[in-house]
């Protein structure tokens, strides 16, 4: 399902990192072998400039997304509602900054980066923050700047759910929906990818993924 951001609008903590800090390495473990987040991120390679400035969502473990740009050579902002996934994050992947923050709090600047990654980080949102979120995160990329977002696919609203053995209260829009709401940000999207992907774990099952790549308009 995904790093996540989220929290409660009574103040008392965020529900998406009591989640993520229970699961801590298990989650990387489960999604490690992902053919079709890998391929998302090298395609993004291919098109990112040398020392790009890139912000990811839901940073998580810092893998394998923060660990594969800054390993390429570019400057990575990860911000992640989890304390447990940004301190393992920090150790794991030393040439990245991570911030243990909620996204929605967090001042953006308009065409701070050259890319925004969110993989799987928008789905303990309820749909009209996850709009909102998406339309922000598209201001903060200069023009032509680069925006990477997965989900998983469902027509659902504030659903209860169990996600490798955590409950969890999920909202997503179906593939075309979710792709329509990137387009209305302002981007413009170039290519798309649909997958099937069953996490290695015991309380695993089959989930759709769906990656949207786009470009600021």
């Amino acid at each position: 399902m995904g790093d996540s951001q989220g929290r409660t609008g009574d103040g008392h903590g965020s529900p998406a990192a009591a989640v993520f800090d229970a699961l801590g390495e298990e989650y990387e473990r489960a999604f490690a072998a992902s053919a079709a987040h890998r391929g998302s991120l090298e395609r993004l390679l291919t098109d990112l400039a040398p020392g790009s400035r890139v912000l990811d969502v839901g940073s998580g473990t810092g893998r394998p997304t923060a660990q594969t740009l800054a390993d390429a050579g570019h400057r990575v902002l990860g911000v992640d509602v989890s304390p447990v996934m940004t301190a393992l994050a920090a150790r794991q992947v030393p040439g990245a900054e991570f911030r243990c923050a909620d996204i929605r709090d967090l001042p953006l600047a308009e065409g701070e980066f050259d890319a925004v990654c969110v993989y799987f980080s928008l789905l303990q949102l309820e749909r009209g923050e996850q709009v909102e979120l998406v339309e922000r995160l598209a201001r903060s990329l200069r023009p032509g700047g680069l925006l990477v977002a997965a989900t998983v696919p469902v027509d659902v609203a504030g659903v209860d759910a169990e996600f490798m053995g955590q409950p969890v209260r999920v909202s997503s829009f179906g593939a075309e929906e979710f792709t329509a709401l990137v387009a209305r940000a302002g981007i413009a999207v170039e290519w798309t990818h649909s997958a099937l992907f069953t996490p290695d774990h015991p309380a695993g099952s089959p989930e759709p993924h769906v990656f949207v790549h786009g470009r600021r308009a």
